[in-house]
């Protein structure tokens, strides 16, 4: 038998998330979940780390649903959610999940972190077996600055146009081209430094 909220909007899981339907929420993170692992994934490379900056995404979504008014997906509305947290968590040396987690219900906060931990340990599952050819790329983006990853993430790997990212970010659509290009120079000659390495030190 077809769960009901599996034919449901967008906005119509919002709304009823909204008024705290748990049922309705846990679909949006059943439905979303893997593009918001997806986006943490290319920030942080610590499985601990990306589960807790996805929790952190989805804590903020559910607190901000009534800022959807369903203009755009909700796909589209929570990767602009998932790619200022991830920034903010990069740029902080610190993070303050304190403030988040008091702005929810200690009883929803332990089952939002129960839905979570099972869609994390089916993504990561998965993951482990790509990892290795992964190493490289993960190593080179580890040497850039938080701007040039999330541009090179939006622009590159998820192929969103300037335009789209300039909305993301908040930046202008000069700066994100700017960005983009030094970003592709810089990951460049972390690439050919570190093969150069490599060749030298094969065992690295």
């Amino acid at each position: 038998m077809t769960d009901p909220l599996e034919q449901a909007s967008d906005l119509e899981l919002a709304k009823l998330a909204q008024e705290t339907d748990e049922t309705a929420f846990a679909e949006i993170v059943r439905r979303y979940s893997p593009r918001v692992f997806q986006i943490a994934s290319r920030f942080f490379r610590d499985r601990t780390q990306v589960e807790d900056a996805s929790q952190e995404i989805f804590l903020r979504a559910y607190t901000h649903l009534a800022d959807y008014e369903g203009r755009g997906s909700l796909e589209g509305w929570l990767t602009r959610i998932a790619t200022t947290t991830c920034l903010n968590l990069l740029r902080n040396s610190q993070r303050r999940p304190e403030s988040d987690l008091a702005e929810m219900p200690e009883a929803e906060a332990e089952w939002l972190d129960h839905h979570l931990a099972g869609v994390s340990a089916e993504r990561h599952r998965a993951a482990e077996k790509s990892r290795e050819a992964a190493d490289l790329a993960d190593r080179v983006l580890g040497t850039l600055s938080p701007d040039d990853r999330l541009v090179l993430m939006l622009v590159d790997a998820d192929e969103m146009s300037i335009k789209d990212v300039a909305g993301a970010t908040g930046w202008s659509e000069s700066k994100v081209k700017v960005q983009a290009f030094r970003a592709r120079r810089r990951m460049r000659e972390a690439v050919e430094k570190l093969l150069t390495v490599r060749t030298r030190n094969p065992s690295k």
